[in-house]
């Protein structure tokens, strides 16, 4: 059931869904926490480098999707009209409909900068497939990740809906980092690869609540528990990283 979370006013301060400020923030603190922590590691491979940027890229996305574009996005005002031939389009493949959802031009950091961090677990994943599969497998996935990177900006840039961060998050995450993890935890048993799958599996939980607007009350809804949840794949691909990063292949 969805329910719309009210605004609260401590110290004479608004703050505009303020449960879910909070618990973006929770995502927010997993991600910098495990930055730091994979910086430190003495590894050096681009394995190492997408994950790290990987975890402050997300970190920073839900910092600004928190304050900006849930707590304070009131003072925030902007308008965005949006190129009819190139909506028209999309219209066609997508649907009119889901097209009429069309947000604040502030919301586009967080968003944004979320999609550039799914692009880097994706290409994490691939990276630490690599010894296993054929060498153009690798080359044509890494020059895709390029693309579908390229093309959902382009597209949720021009049409302000998040409808397309979210295609392409399912995208990244349930068909690149799940395919590419199940093959290595399959041909080689990795711990760390388990753990990557465990952690989609709670973000693909979240998106179902957050999708279908279920929540239990105002003060936890549909955003709240997709946060929790995402929260909690954070701290498994943290896990996950850290099991990978010091997998022998890639010492």
């Amino acid at each position: 059931m969805y329910y719309e979370q009210p605004s609260i006013f401590p110290f004479g301060l608004r703050i505009d869904e303020p449960v879910t400020t909070l618990t973006d923030l929770f995502v927010s603190f997993i991600c910098f926490y495990a930055f730091f922590k994979l910086n430190k590691i003495d590894v050096k491979n681009k394995v190492h480098l997408y994950l790290k940027y990987y975890f402050l890229s997300m970190g920073i996305a839900t910092t600004i999707g928190g304050i900006i574009g849930h707590g304070f996005i009131y003072l925030f005002d902007a308008q965005w009209t949006a190129p009819e031939g190139f909506i028209r389009v999309l219209g066609k493949i997508f649907g009119e409909e889901i097209l009429k959802d069309v947000a604040n031009p502030w919301k586009l950091p967080g968003w944004l900068t979320s999609m550039f961090s799914i692009a880097l677990v994706e290409r994490a994943s691939i990276e630490y497939a690599r010894p296993l599969i054929n060498r153009k497998v690798v080359t044509f996935f890494a020059w895709l990740n390029v693309i579908e990177l390229l093309t959902f900006v382009t597209i949720t840039f021009a049409s302000l809906n998040f409808f397309f961060v979210e295609v392409h998050s399912a995208y990244g995450l349930l068909l690149v980092v799940t395919s590419f993890n199940l093959l290595v935890y399959l041909k080689t048993k990795k711990k760390g690869s388990k753990l990557f799958l465990i952690a989609v599996g709670f973000s693909a939980i979240g998106a179902l609540f957050f999708m279908n607007k279920w929540g239990f009350s105002p003060w936890f809804n549909h955003y709240d528990i997709s946060h929790v949840l995402m929260t909690f794949s954070a701290l498994y691909f943290y896990i996950g990283s850290k099991e990978i990063l010091n997998d022998p292949i890639l010492l």
